[in-house]
């Protein structure tokens, strides 16, 4: 789903991002709100935020809340790897420096692909057609006969040539 934001963002810069799980949800400009048909009770939820995202993975009686964001009261810091595998979790992070042709090029194939995914939120924000947020979920078997579920995100910073991809994925039994 690729919608407009009528909202700036408040994020300015891969250097304003944080790393949180746990969080309380913030406030959202938009939300999407999926199902998981392979693990029945499972559900996610996708949040675009005007300081980036965040994803609420709710599965029996657990809660999952990721956020990369500007993050009030806490210092900048996206870190590339964050690893628990006793819960199943793993977070890869990447700063991207392209140049303003690479930037619009990415931000078109993003918009593009992704418009009509039934499993993915594209937010574009005022201003710049490549100034844009995007969220997408998959879901595979994992390793030892769960389900992976998994999303990728991108933030583009065109003004300041920095793409963000993070990459989740979370082994459910």
């Amino acid at each position: 789903m690729l919608i407009t934001l009528d909202a700036p963002y408040a994020d300015t810069t891969a250097a304003d991002l944080s790393f949180a799980l746990g969080m309380p949800e913030q406030p959202a400009l938009h939300v999407l709100d999926l199902s998981v048909p392979a693990i029945p009770g499972a559900a996610l939820r996708l949040r675009l935020l005007g300081a980036s995202h965040q994803v609420v993975l709710r599965h029996a009686d657990s809660e999952l809340v990721e956020t990369v964001a500007c993050l009030p009261g806490r210092p900048p810091a996206l870190p590339p790897v964050v690893d628990e595998r006793g819960s199943g979790y793993h977070f890869t992070a990447t700063v991207l420096r392209l140049d303003p042709e690479e930037m619009s090029a990415r931000a078109a194939v993003l918009r593009r692909a992704l418009r009509h995914d039934p499993y993915a939120l594209v937010g574009v924000f005022p201003g710049d057609s490549d100034a844009l947020t995007a969220l997408h979920v998959r879901m595979e078997s994992g390793s030892t006969g769960g389900t992976v579920i998994g999303w990728r995100t991108w933030h583009a910073y065109p003004q300041t040539g920095e793409m963000v991809e993070t990459e989740t994925a979370v082994e459910l039994a």
